[in-house]
């Protein structure tokens, strides 16, 4: 039998002990309830058991530690997003906002502000439904803001839909070491990386807005993690004007992707992206590169890693604008040369780094990077260093299988 919790009568009862009247503007009323409502609130998480629905009333509710859920068959529901409000801007103790460790979770309907570390963390979890959350930092893009808005990591089965994350200095949707995905109709703006998919398994990124962020729509794949990623599409999103200066930590992956990424295929294989808006990225609205161009080296990765992208077919998408002023010398330096000054980069950047002894059915083959309905694809020569650039698309005429559609099997 499913138990309902509604924390609106808690906060009620904190308001009585306090000696609220009625006629209380609303805004002494949300300040009142804070500190009863932040007790109240770690009780029952620590408490919760299957099937709890916990419920956060409207009202912007302020938390000076980490919430953190540990069971399972809980939810939690606030009452819509921008109602119910927490707040971690006087956060003193832990790293995320709220730590989730539990399967047959769902967080739904509320906004989590201004957390020290992450905003939403689940680890370690299946069968995970966020929607309708937003996770914000109210002081605009920083490097000191957390590094994740939504962020599960090393979980099974993960529905995020109808979502917002702002201000992230990593990611602002990601999902990573994971298996069955789907991140849809959400929204991604003035992260790092809008949205990040990175050594995950069957993915299906669609209907989601990428916009004013460094990188719009990442799928990395990178060394040292427990799993490589693979069999992800990318389709019907709008990935627009991704221009906003790199402020991720130095040294992370992250800080390597060049403001004017739209979508951004790093050492993936098995990817598809069609029938997305991609338009006025300033380096250039489509990269396909290597984990080799990103300048991040990892002294765990593992002897297995394939560090090359492969099996990328890129086709029916609408492409325009972009490329016109790359960020970093070396790119700027290759537009310049390869285009002259008032030139652009076509639709797709590739690094041109690829495994020269690749063989497939006893015949050497190329990284089978397929391209359709695009303005031109531009090699890089990253291996000679940007001396050798190329603009030859036939080694680009090909097709690839469809990918099947990512099944989230629950239970």
């Amino acid at each position: 039998m499913q138990r309902s919790i509604s924390l609106a009568i808690a906060g009620a009862l904190v308001l009585l002990a306090a000696g609220c009247q009625p006629g209380t503007s609303a805004t002494d009323t949300v300040a009142a309830a804070d500190t009863g409502f932040a007790t109240t609130l770690q009780e029952r998480l620590l408490d919760a058991k299957r099937g709890d629905v916990i419920e956060i009333p409207a009202g912007r509710h302020s938390f000076d530690r980490s919430l953190s859920l540990r069971a399972d068959g809980v939810t939690i529901r606030g009452a819509g997003m921008d109602k119910s409000v927490l707040s971690f801007k006087g956060q003193k103790a832990g790293a995320e906002g709220l730590l989730v460790n539990g399967n047959d979770f769902t967080i739904e309907n509320l906004t989590i502000e201004d957390s020290k570390g992450d905003g939403l963390k689940i680890s370690e979890s299946a069968n995970i439904t966020i929607r309708g959350v937003k996770v914000q930092w109210t002081g605009g893009p920083s490097t000191k803001n957390g590094a994740y808005g939504i962020y599960p990591v090393l979980t099974k089965n993960v529905l995020i839909e109808d979502t917002v994350s702002i201000g992230a200095s990593d990611a602002g949707i990601y999902v990573g070491q994971s298996d069955g995905v789907i991140v849809r109709r959400s929204r991604a703006e003035q992260n790092v990386a809008g949205i990040e998919v990175e050594n995950t398994i069957n993915a299906d990124v669609y209907e989601n807005v990428a916009t004013g962020n460094t990188g719009g729509i990442l799928v990395f794949n990178m060394p040292g993690l427990s799993q490589q990623g693979g069999n992800i599409r990318v389709y019907n999103n709008k990935v627009i004007a991704n221009n906003h200066e790199n402020f991720g930590a130095k040294g992370t992956p992250v800080a390597s992707v060049p403001a004017g990424s739209g979508i951004v295929i790093n050492s993936n294989d098995d990817i598809e992206v069609f029938a997305n808006e991609i338009r006025d990225n300033a380096t250039a609205n489509i990269i396909v590169s290597s984990v080799y161009s990103t300048g991040y080296k990892d002294s765990s990765a593992s002897p297995n890693f394939d560090p090359y992208p492969e099996r990328i077919f890129i086709h029916g998408n609408t492409l325009s604008g972009g490329g016109d002023s790359p960020d970093g010398f070396d790119l700027k330096a290759l537009k310049v040369a390869v285009y002259g000054l008032r030139g652009s980069f076509p639709d797709v950047l590739w690094d041109g780094y690829f495994n020269q002894d690749r063989v497939v059915d006893g015949r050497k083959t190329g990284p089978q990077i397929c391209l359709r309905d695009v303005s031109g694809v531009v090699n890089a020569d990253g291996p000679g260093g940007y001396k050798s650039p190329g603009k030859d698309m036939k080694a680009h005429d090909c097709e690839l299988p469809r990918l099947p559609a990512v099944d989230l099997k629950r239970g």
